[in-house]
């Protein structure tokens, strides 16, 4: 690669993704995903990786965040804004360019929706018979007035291609609607998927436009809570998917509406990165981290048995630290995390380290060239060990925050 091309990528994808403190000119894993294929027994067959299956039931694991993406190119309907292609954005550019090589997609016409999945469901069948993935839908950027704002919207994936691929593999995959509060059929559209199978809806306030505080998300609230779907949405800082990004729309105290409602909210990411303001001292309250809001939702008994967080992407260098610390000491929180990969992410490689995780304290020093070299072949197994195996003042994750099938198919 020319130095100079890659130097700008690495300029824009460093901007908005990895944080200047954490960026390395030439990340020690690699800067691209190799997409090797099957795993060598030597690893399928490691100590470090059976071990991290002991105790636990695979039919009860379902990878609670991973994302769909595509072009469309197969009649799917998914759509990636055109910036993503146009040299005025260049952020965008080497998102796109990352995310698709971490899910090891072609970019050849026709190519790039079926090697997607393709490869998702070749990193599937190197998890034990039973786990299951939930394909995440993704909404437009909504208007107030209800219209759909194409400029502003980062990419689409349709309700309808996630739940087709999610019923063409019903022994790998789940599916989980995407719908935006101010669509005038908001309501009427999440009941049909829930009567089509949808395991949860899927939200990025900042990027689709959602104030969740507003009441005009107080019908689909209702609804919600009456069809006991959870509503997973990301909080803190949003750097994946900018588009018309409204940072302050993921600030984890505006939950408090969809919370109060009787909604069980997940948390993504458990707000691990950024500042929101602490609204609780007034509309110019301190801007305080992300995290510390969450925490106090998290400590407020009445949302004891509705609010939850996901732990995706919390191993990433730009989260990873005394917010990871704090979630894999809380022993009281064990049964309210949720363990999901965030995939194609944990493909992208200049955004993990597992040095920077040993150099934390978080893994065995004697883990790191296992675990490196299975991420090269199978980034989603690499999730699930290197969790698995974190430890933090002594302790690790609870079996019960990767078995996540019961939160997800409660009542269903």
């Amino acid at each position: 690669m020319k130095r100079r091309r890659f130097l700008g990528l690495a300029a824009a994808f460093g901007a908005c993704a990895t944080g200047a403190a954490a960026w390395k000119l030439w990340p020690a894993e690699g800067m691209f995903n190799p997409c090797l294929g099957t795993l060598p027994p030597r690893l399928a067959g490691h100590e470090l990786v059976r071990a991290a299956w002991e105790g636990i039931d695979p039919a009860q694991v379902w990878d609670c965040h991973a994302h769909l993406l595509g072009s469309g190119d197969s009649g799917s309907g998914a759509w990636i804004n055109p910036d993503s292609e146009s040299p005025a954005h260049p952020i965008q550019v080497a998102q796109r360019r990352f995310f698709l090589n971490a899910g090891c997609a072609g970019t050849a016409p026709g190519e790039v929706d079926r090697s997607y999945m393709d490869r998702i469901r070749a990193l599937m069948d190197g998890l034990p018979p039973g786990a299951k993935m939930l394909l995440l839908a993704f909404d437009h950027h909504y208007t107030e007035r209800g219209e759909i704002a194409l400029e502003l919207s980062s990419f689409h994936v349709p309700n309808a291609y996630a739940r087709a691929l999610a019923r063409r593999h019903p022994g790998r995959f789940e599916w989980a609607a995407s719908i935006h509060p101010y669509r005038r059929d908001c309501v009427a559209e999440l009941e049909d998927a829930a009567r089509r199978g949808a395991r949860a809806v899927k939200w990025l306030p900042a990027t689709m436009g959602i104030d969740p505080a507003s009441a005009l998300c107080d019908p689909f609230y209702a609804a919600l809570a009456r069809l006991d779907l959870p509503l997973i949405t990301h909080a803190g800082e949003e750097r994946a998917a900018p588009g018309g990004a409204v940072q302050e729309y993921g600030n984890p105290l505006l939950l408090r509406r969809a919370l109060d409602h009787g909604v069980r909210v997940v948390v993504a990411h458990c707000a691990s990165m950024g500042e929101d303001r602490d609204l609780d001292r007034g509309p110019q309250g301190a801007m305080t981290d992300s995290f510390e809001l969450f925490a106090r939702l998290m400590d407020t008994p009445r949302y004891a048995g509705k609010l939850y967080g996901d732990i995706a992407s919390m191993t990433q260098i730009n989260r990873a630290g005394p917010a990871l610390a704090r979630v894999i000491e809380r022993g009281d929180w064990q049964a309210r995390l949720l363990n999901g990969s965030d995939y194609p992410l944990p493909g992208v490689m200049p955004l993990y380290s597992v040095d920077t995780l040993v150099k934390l304290g978080f893994l065995e020093r004697a883990a790191a060239p296992v675990l490196i070299e299975l991420r090269r072949h199978n980034p989603l197994l690499f999730d699930f060990v290197a969790k698995r195996h974190l430890r933090s003042r002594g302790r690790g994750f609870d079996a019960s925050v990767f078995e996540t099938r019961k939160f997800f198919s409660r009542g269903a």
